[in-house]
C-alpha cells in the first residue's frame, strides 16, 4: 500500500476511540490462494485473503492502532496500567489450520498478541477424519492440531479460548424443522416434544466443563475466556461459563468496548466479505453512522391458519414482502389478538401459563432473521394478559377506586402477577432466537388507577403516600409524585421482564411504545404513567405513536410537525425515537393510502426525524403498496447509510 493511500484513509476517518476504549475484531478463515479457507466449512463469506490480512496489520501499525492482549485488558480494568490509545483485540474463531500457517507468522513479525478459539470436539478427531462443519464434511487437516496450539501458546502471543466442546452446530429447534444454534436452543425431539430448560442448562454445563478440562489437559492451562459460537448466548450460558472458570466472554455485538462494558459481554466486529482496506478501516474506526431504524409491526395473526399448509403460504408472502420492502427490523407479534380488543388470551410460543394458539413465533422469527435479514423484536404485552381462570394471578386486575375496571390489565403491584408475567417472558426467551423486546402500549395507569389492595399497600409502604387514591388526588403535590412513582414503577417492571428474558436469550434491545400525549404535554403523565424523558433514559428505542387519526387530529401534518418539534426539543432524542405511523384508520376501518403514508414519512424526515416505523403491514393484501412507500421508507433508498 502506498503512503499516499495511508494518508487518504486516515483523513477520511474522523472517529477516535475514547481513553480506555478498545475495539475487537473477529476473524475466521484466511485465504492463502489455494482456496483452502472457504472449502474448510464453506465459510467463504468470512474468509480474508492472506495479503489483505497483512495489509490490515500494516495499516493498523501505520495509523496508531495497538493490538492488546487479554492480560492488558484485565490489568486496565483492575486500575493498573491503562490501555494504549486505539487499542484493538485480535481474535480468530473456529481454529482453522491457517491460523498456524499464515496468521501466526504475521503475529510474530509484528509482535501482535491475539486470541485463538478452536472447537474442542474438532480438535479430538484423528488425522484422516472429517469435521462436521455446519452440515458439511471437512477434512480434519483443515483445522489446528493440539501441538500447533501448544506452540502458539508457548510464544506468549496467543491466548487460547474455548469455542465450546460441541456447541458449534445447529439442532432442530421447532416442529417445522428449523435448525438453530445448539448452545441457546431447546432441541425439538419430535414425539418427545422440546428439551426442557433444565436439560438445556445441564447439556451446556457439561459441554463447557469438558472443553475447559480438555484444554487444560492438552495445553497445561485452563482457558479463562469463551467465544460464543455464532455470537449467541444467554444469562444461563454465562453462569455455566463462569462455573467452568471462564469469566471473560466474547460476543459478536458490534461497536467499541467501553471501560464499563461487562467483561462477560465484550463486543467484537466480525470481518466479512474479504473487505477492501477502506472498508476495513471504517469497520475498525467505527466512523460510519449505523442505519436508521426502519421497522414494520407485523401481526402473527395474519400468518396463522389452522391449516399448516396455509400458514406456510402466508409466511412465504410475509418473507417476500419484507425482502422487497427491506426494513431494518420487524416488531413481530408474539401473542394472539384476533378480536382486536387488546386482550391477550393466547400466545404463539410454548409457555407455562397461557394457551398456545400455535407454536409459530420461533419459526417466523428465525425465517425473518435468516431469509429476510432483519432484526426481530418480540412484540409483547406487559399487563394485558387474560390468564386462565385457575391461575392465582388471573383476578389481580387494575381497578379504580370503588372497584371500577377499565381496559383489562393485570395489576403490576401484585407479586403473583409479577411472577407469572416474568415466567411468560422467560418462556419467550427459551422459545426462539430474536434480537429484542418491543413492549406494547398496554403498560398504562390512569389518574384513578391502580386502587387494588396490592397497589395501595405499595403506595403506603414504599412510597410514603396515603393508602387511598382519593386522598392522594386531593393534594396536587402528592398527586404529581404519585404519577412519577407509577411511571418509574412500570419502567422498573419492564426492566425486570428484560432481565427475566435474558436468562434464556441474549443480547436484547428494548423498545417501548408511548402515546403521543405525554410527548406533547408532560402533564399527560398524570393520566398515563408515561414519561418521554424516562423512556429515553430506560430503553434503546422509544416508539412514539405518531398516529394522527388515532388522536383525532384535524390536521394530520400539523399534528406530526408538533410532535416532531417536541421530540427535537430534547438533546439527542431524535437518535433514540422511532416515529410509528398508522397504515390504517381504526375509527373508520379504512386503510391509509401508501402515498399519504409516504408524505408523512417525508415530512418527518425533512424535519430531522431519523427513525420511522408503521403499523400494520398487511402483507396478505400487499398494503401499503410497495411502489408508494419503498422510495422513502426502505433502507434500499438510503445510499448514505450502510
Amino acid at each position: 500500500m502506498t503512503p499516499a493511500l495511508f494518508v487518504v484513509v486516515s483523513t477520511l476517518l474522523a472517529a477516535s476511540p475514547r481513553p480506555g476504549d478498545f475495539a475487537a475484531l473477529s476473524y475466521h478463515g484466511i485465504e492463502n490462494g489455494s482456496g483452502a479457507a472457504p472449502d474448510a466449512g464453506g465459510a467463504a463469506r468470512h474468509a480474508v485473503e492472506a495479503r489483505k490480512l497483512e495489509e490490515q496489520f500494516t495499516w493498523m501499525k501505520a495509523n496508531g492502532w495497538h493490538p492488546v492482549s487479554i492480560d492488558q485488558i484485565l490489568e486496565a480494568r483492575r486500575g493498573g496500567h491503562p490501555l494504549p490509545p486505539k487499542a484493538v483485540l485480535l481474535t480468530f474463531d473456529d481454529g482453522y489450520a491457517d491460523v498456524y500457517t499464515t496468521v501466526y507468522p504475521l503475529l510474530r513479525r509484528h509482535g501482535y498478541p491475539a486470541v485463538v478459539a478452536p472447537v474442542g470436539s474438532w480438535m479430538d478427531i484423528p488425522d484422516g477424519g472429517e469435521v462436521d462443519y455446519d452440515g458439511r464434511k471437512v477434512p480434519r487437516s483443515s483445522f489446528l492440531s493440539w501441538e500447533q496450539v501448544r506452540e502458539m501458546q508457548r510464544s506468549g502471543l496467543v491466548e487460547v479460548a474455548s469455542h465450546t466442546w460441541d456447541l458449534h452446530r445447529g439442532i432442530r429447534s421447532n416442529p417445522q424443522g428449523n435448525t438453530q444454534p445448539a448452545a441457546v436452543t431447546r432441541e425439538w425431539r419430535g414425539a418427545a416434544g422440546y428439551e426442557t430448560s433444565a436439560e438445556l442448562r445441564e447439556r451446556v454445563r457439561r459441554d463447557l466443563a469438558r472443553s475447559a478440562d480438555a484444554m487444560e489437559r492438552e495445553t497445561g492451562r485452563r482457558p479463562r475466556l469463551v467465544v460464543w459460537p455464532y455470537g449467541r448466548y444467554t444469562g444461563e450460558l454465562q453462569d455455566a461459563a463462569r462455573a467452568a472458570g471462564m469469566p471473560v466472554m466474547l460476543t459478536l455485538r458490534s461497536g467499541p468496548n467501553r471501560p464499563d462494558t461487562p467483561i462477560d459481554e465484550l463486543h467484537r466486529s466480525i470481518v466479512v466479505e474479504d473487505p477492501p482496506l477502506l472498508d476495513f478501516a471504517a469497520l475498525l474506526e467505527a466512523s460510519w453512522p449505523g442505519d436508521p431504524v426502519r421497522a414494520v409491526r407485523v401481526d402473527l395473526d395474519y400468518v396463522y391458519d389452522p391449516d399448516p399448509a396455509v400458514a406456510e403460504r402466508n409466511l412465504s408472502k410475509l418473507l417476500d414482502r419484507i425482502v422487497a420492502l427491506k426494513p431494518g427490523a420487524v416488531y413481530l407479534q408474539a401473542f394472539s389478538d384476533p378480536r382486536g380488543d387488546g386482550v391477550v388470551r393466547e400466545l404463539y410460543f410454548p409457555n407455562r401459563h397461557m394457551p398456545v394458539r400455535a407454536d409459530l413465533f420461533n419459526r417466523v422469527a428465525w425465517q425473518l432473521r435468516t431469509r429476510a435479514g432483519v432484526r426481530v423484536l418480540a412484540w409483547m404485552p406487559v399487563m394485558a394478559f387474560a390468564l386462565p381462570a385457575g391461575d392465582p394471578a388471573a383476578g389481580k386486575l387494575v381497578v379504580a377506586e370503588g372497584g371500577e375496571r377499565g381496559t383489562h390489565r393485570l395489576s403490576p403491584f401484585s407479586p403473583d402477577v409479577r411472577r407469572v408475567v416474568g415466567e411468560i417472558y422467560e418462556d419467550l426467551g427459551a422459545a426462539g432466537i430474536f434480537d429484542g423486546i418491543a413492549f406494547h402500549d398496554d403498560a398504562i395507569l390512569g389518574d384513578r388507577e391502580d386502587a387494588s389492595p396490592e397497589a395501595l399497600a405499595v403506595y403506603a409502604r414504599d412510597w410514603g403516600l396515603p393508602a387511598s387514591v382519593s386522598a392522594i388526588r386531593a393534594d396536587p403535590a402528592l398527586s404529581a409524585r404519585w404519577a412519577r412513582e407509577k411511571t418509574a414503577y412500570l419502567v422498573g417492571f419492564t426492566e425486570e421482564l428484560r432481565h427475566r428474558t435474558e436468562r434464556t436469550r441474549k443480547p436484547l434491545r428494548t423498545s417501548r411504545s408511548i402515546l403521543a400525549g405525554p410527548v406533547l404535554d408532560p402533564a399527560a403523565e398524570a393520566w398515563t404513567a408515561q414519561s418521554f424523558p424516562a423512556f429515553l433514559a430506560a430503553y434503546d428505542e422509544t416508539a412514539v405513536m405518531a398516529m394522527p387519526f388515532l388522536e383525532n387530529a384535524r390536521d394530520p401534518e400539523a399534528f406530526l410537525q408538533r410532535l416532531l418539534r417536541s421530540v427535537s426539543a430534547r438533546p439527542g432524542a431524535l437518535e433514540r425515537t422511532v416515529f410509528e405511523l398508522q397504515a390504517r384508520d381504526w375509527r373508520s376501518g379504512a386503510d391509509v393510502c401508501g402515498k399519504q403514508l409516504a408524505r408523512w414519512m417525508r415530512l418527518l424526515e425533512v424535519g430531522g426525524a431519523r427513525n420511522l416505523a408503521y403499523y400494520p403491514d398487511d402483507f396478505l393484501r400487499e398494503l401499503p403498496r410497495l411502489e408508494e412507500i419503498v422510495p422513502v421508507f426502505s433502507l434500499r433508498s438510503r445510499p448514505s447509510f450502510r
